[in-house]
Order: structure tokens, then C-alpha cells, then sequence
């Protein structure tokens, strides 16, 4: 095999997680400080049961697929559009409302009443354990690292390659007064550079208030795994942001569910809710949601506006890369649901009237 697809291999296997980790251990034979914690089972975390969840292909199906497979129309032709950012651009905006910044695939930036928030921030130029080699993004971020102003706090919905990025983390080690992460994500943050004693770990429904925002983390049906051999090794979590009066969800990444309505049964609705859409397949159905599953969830999460993540930055699956956004862009038509699809570096003020584009019609 030769080095460039040995090193795809290994991205294949940790960086997505899509094939299957190595056995565990019984779990009377872990040494873990999260035994207590209900998803914790047989050396590593688990999913809520859903017997309806289907199983992914098998290893080498995937592998073979993703080595020797034909894509099309997956990375586009065309520039993705962007807006630039600048600090000034941020201070202006209302210290008195809830703002959403778009930065592509996943990653946020937040201004909550006039303190600034990260979701699984990725600056990076690949989504990827290599420098060299690894999906690349699509686009620039809308701002530089160096741009970024002081962060209160940074949220992490897991430890995959295109949430969770070194050379963002590294940057940030410092510089963020607080990390909010799922159970075993701190280590990993403090090999990066972060003082431990600036990031708090939460198993599902532990909450915290930090400087006026309460933070929920809640359920979501994924997985997680940076290496051949630490699948599970972390948990996995979405993520309720409470800020004056107002609740953000942000699902991560995460298959259909029953967990999401008992996510909106239990907080009565969202104001905004960030619902991945990409990165689905058949191969591994239960991981990642199609569109209909994302809108399906965002019912049942009682949400009041649908904006869409995890796509348009980086090429991770064999869908076109505008197929997530056609389809449920289709879906909200047909069930009069507000969308957004912001583009990227586009401010989105919760409660504030906003026109939608379809930024991507008419893009190869």
C-alpha cells in the first residue's frame, strides 16, 4: 500500500469513525473515572438502545468504497460565497440580543448579550490527523484566528477531526476563559495546550451557568475516535444554549433518534435549533441524518427556526455536496417551516426577521 492511501486509510478509520474499533476489554478490567456514568458500558460509551437503528456496512465494505469508489459533483466548482468578517463588524452587533455567526461545517461563533461563544470552531485547512493529505476545505474561514475576539466560552459536541482541530485548539489553549466538553473530551484538550482547570466535562443532562448562559448537554446517537484503537473512548453530546431567555439546540452530529423529542418534550422548544444535514449515507445510516431525519428531528425538538450545519466546508461523504440543501431546503417549502441556510460569515439575530437565501442554486 502505498503512503498516500495508508494515510487515507487511517483517515478513514479514525477521523470519521465509520469503521469498527478494536474490542473491548470487560469492563471489570477498566480503570476509568467514568464508570459512574450510565453511558458508560463495557470499556466504552454507549448509545441510548434504539432497536430501530440500522447497522453500518461492514469495515471493509466501507474502506474499499471510500479508496476505490467513484464521487461526483462532491466538491464544487464554483467559490463558495463568503462573507468577510472583522472585529469591528462584531462589536457592532447588539449587546443585547443572541447572534449566530456561521464559519462553516459545524463551527460558530456566537455573541450572546456581549459575550462571545465557540461551537466545535475548525480554522484548519483539513478536516484531517495530516497536514498533507485529508478532506480540504472549500473555503476560507470568514475571519482569521488572530481576528477572533476574547472568548467566554467554547462548546464541543465530540472529538472527530472536523469538530474537534488541533491547530484551532492550540491557538485557543489560552485564550478561551472556559471549555464545555462531553465526558474524557478534557484530556484530549489539555494535550493540545489547554489548562485543565479551565474546561469542565458534562455527562448527558448535566448543566452549568457560566457568566449568565446556562449549558445543557444533552443525548445524541454517535460515536467517537481519533485513533485506530479509542473508539468510544469519549462521549458524544449535543447541546442546549440558554441566554436571556432564549434556548439555541445544537444537535453535533448524530443519527435519527427518540432522544430528540424527549429533548423538546423536556424543554418545551427552541428558539433557534442547529441541525446537522450531511455527511449521510447508506453505509452508516444510523450515525449521521438524511434531510428528511433532520427535519423529522427538528419536529420533534419543537423548534421554531431550522438552520442547517455540517455541510458546504468539507467533502465527507458521496452525496453532492449541495444535495443536503436541496432537499431540505424542498422540505421546509412543503411544510412551512422557517429555514435558515445562512452563507457563510452571515449573522443571524434570534428573533430578528431574516429573508433566506439559497445561496447554492445555480453554483457547480
Amino acid at each position: 500500500m502505498t503512503t498516500a492511501l495508508l494515510c487515507k486509510s487511517l483517515i478513514l478509520a479514525s477521523a470519521f469513525g465509520l469503521v469498527a474499533g478494536c474490542a473491548s476489554t470487560a469492563s471489570s478490567a477498566c480503570e476509568t473515572p467514568y464508570a459512574a456514568s450510565p453511558q458508560f458500558k463495557d470499556c466504552s460509551f454507549q448509545n441510548l438502545p434504539n432497536p430501530q437503528a440500522l447497522p453500518s456496512a461492514s469495515s471493509w465494505k466501507i474502506w474499499s468504497r471510500f479508496l476505490g469508489g467513484t464521487k461526483t459533483d462532491t466538491v464544487p466548482v464554483d467559490p463558495i460565497p463568503v462573507r468577510a468578517l472583522d472585529p469591528a463588524q462584531l462589536e457592532a452587533l447588539d449587546r443585547g440580543a443572541n447572534h449566530v455567526i456561521r464559519l462553516g461545517h459545524s463551527s460558530h461563533l456566537l455573541k450572546l448579550r456581549g459575550k462571545y461563544w465557540l461551537i466545535d470552531p475548525v480554522f484548519g485547512e483539513r478536516a484531517s490527523p495530516f497536514s498533507f493529505i485529508g478532506p480540504k476545505r472549500f473555503h476560507k474561514p470568514p475571519l482569521r484566528l488572530e481576528q477572533l475576539p476574547p472568548i467566554e466560552g467554547l462548546i464541543l459536541s465530540h472529538d472527530h477531526y472536523d469538530h474537534l482541530d488541533v491547530p484551532t485548539i492550540e491557538y485557543l489553549a489560552q485564550r478561551v476563559k472556559r471549555y464545555f466538553v462531553p465526558l474524557g473530551v478534557r484530556a484530549r484538550l489539555v494535550e493540545m495546550g489547554v489548562p485543565p482547570e479551565r474546561v469542565a466535562e458534562f455527562d448527558w443532562w448535566q448543566a452549568a451557568e457560566h457568566d449568565g448562559v446556562r449549558l445543557t448537554a444533552a443525548p445524541a446517537q454517535h460515536f467517537s475516535g481519533r485513533t485506530l484503537t479509542d473508539r468510544n473512548k469519549t462521549l458524544w453530546a449535543s447541546w442546549i444554549v440558554e441566554s436571556g431567555g432564549e434556548r439555541i439546540f445544537y444537535s453535533g452530529d448524530s443519527g435519527y433518534f427518540g432522544g430528540f423529542r424527549q429533548i423538546g418534550e423536556r424543554f418545551g422548544g427552541f428558539d433557534l435549533a442547529l441541525m446537522e444535514n450531511g455527511a449521510y449515507d447508506a453505509y452508516w445510516p444510523s450515525v449521521h441524518m438524511t434531510p428528511e431525519e433532520s427535519v423529522r428531528a427538528f419536529e420533534d425538538l419543537r423548534g421554531k427556526v431550522l438552520y442547517v450545519v455540517h455541510n458546504s466546508t468539507f467533502d465527507l461523504a458521496f452525496h453532492t455536496w449541495h444535495d443536503p440543501m436541496d432537499r431540505i431546503a424542498k422540505l421546509a417549502q412543503a411544510k412551512k417551516i422557517e429555514l435558515a441556510t445562512p452563507e457563510i460569515g452571515e449573522v443571524l439575530t434570534i428573533g430578528k426577521p431574516r429573508t433566506n437565501a439559497l445561496w447554492w442554486e445555480g453554483l457547480r
